[in-house]
């Protein structure tokens, strides 16, 4: 998924100069397909209770898109970054549930809707679109919604629509990846992401690479969307508890897994130098860093801006579970998300066993409560 740039207008290329060893872990970014015990969608009940949580912004956005763009009778809708299972459609359902009874507490005609359905070309698609005659069917026992579900294959760092076409976008827990891993990181080759002992050099150049990455985003989506037209993101932040912006705390999901590639070299099972040439292209921004790139591109006004607290290990359980409980629920759900990548560079001979200590881990860490990253959630307008 790496990305190139012309001048003002950058685009994404899945093909250039570079070899395609060297973007490997980009391209395998993708959640666990199918529906198996290791799967995303077996293990998304943290995202499950994400998509809850933003549903008030969601529902409050999408009234006021209806409102501004004066109830129009055909409405097109899009999901970046939808992954696989049932977490896809519920998003969706908000939005359908929310225009129809909109419309028919305001005495108008629902629309009809397109509803498309954008990841990566290696995103499972066929589970996801195995549920949708069971959407439908719903969808018109509850509101007799003329609804089309449509896929939409590509990188959301490229133009994936017409011109002026889309009336509400929507996206959870998808923008905190990055188009490719941050360049310059030579300097922090023990660590997959920034940690306490990164150099500052590598907090640059993962800011550096949001930048780029979320301005040309805002940038191609505010040539697809219509004046008026609304956005809604959730998404992986930080929160800043002091001026040091290396700072993660003990229990960050990435300085974990950090830890349990450590244990795997120890143990003969991994290379260090293929550890050494292992990132993560992930990046975690606060409030601020996010507002300076939404005013700076310029094309949309900032409506809702909220921060809500993130629980991995224990957001990730249905229920009570002890500590080597949740601390396994927790290493199910990042095996889920990230076991593609990690697959891609060490192979799958060592993921159950780099898990089983990534659980261990969790469980070491069980008093720590994750101070640092945080659920951000986002709503822009066209302006």
């Amino acid at each position: 998924m790496d990305s190139r740039f012309n001048d003002t207008v950058p685009s994404l290329r899945y093909i250039d100069e570079k070899s395609d060893d060297e973007y490997a872990i980009v391209k395998a970014l993708r959640m666990s397909g199918g529906e198996g015990a290791n799967s995303y969608s077996a293990n998304s009940l943290l995202q499950r209770r994400v998509l809850s949580m933003a549903k008030p912004v969601l529902v409050k956005n999408t009234k006021e898109m209806m409102v501004n763009v004066n109830f129009p009778n055909y409405i097109k809708v899009a999901e970046l970054g939808c992954s696989s299972g049932q977490n896809t459609f519920l998003a969706i359902s908000e939005i359908i549930n929310t225009i129809n009874v909109l419309c028919q507490n305001s005495d108008q005609n629902p629309p009809e809707i397109d509803c498309c359905l954008n990841d990566l070309p290696e995103n499972d698609f066929n589970t996801t679109f195995r549920l949708v005659p069971f959407f439908n069917k719903e969808m018109m026992i509850k509101n007799q919604a003329s609804c089309f579900v449509y896929g939409a294959p590509g990188s959301f760092y490229s133009r994936l629509f017409s011109r002026n076409s889309l009336h509400l976008i929507h996206s959870s827990y998808a923008l905190h990846w990055l188009s490719k891993v941050p360049e310059k990181l030579e300097n922090d080759k023990e660590n997959v992401f920034i940690t306490n002992s990164s150099p500052l050099s590598a907090y640059k150049a993962y800011l550096n690479q949001f930048q780029r990455d979320f301005t040309m985003f805002l940038r191609l989506r505010s040539e697809e969307i219509v004046s008026n037209g609304r956005m809604v993101f959730s998404f992986i932040g930080r929160n800043t508890l002091n001026n040091d912006p290396l700072y993660r705390d003990c229990c960050h999901f990435w300085t974990l897994l950090s830890k349990s590639l450590h244990d795997l070299v120890l143990e003969g099972l991994v290379s260090k130098q293929k550890l050494e040439a292992f990132n993560m292209p992930f990046y975690d921004p606060n409030e601020q860093e996010l507002k300076e790139v939404i005013e700076s591109e310029g094309s949309f006004e900032i409506n809702d801006l909220e921060t809500y607290g993130f629980d991995l290990g224990h957001s990730n359980c249905d229920n009570e579970k002890n500590e080597y409980q949740a601390g396994y629920s927790e290493a199910y759900c990042i095996r889920a998300i990230a076991e593609p990548m990690l697959t891609a560079h060490f192979g799958e001979d060592v993921i159950d066993i780099l898990f089983d200590k990534y659980a261990r881990h969790v469980t070491q860490h069980s008093g720590c409560r994750n101070q640092t990253s945080v659920t951000l959630v986002l709503s822009l307008t066209k302006k």
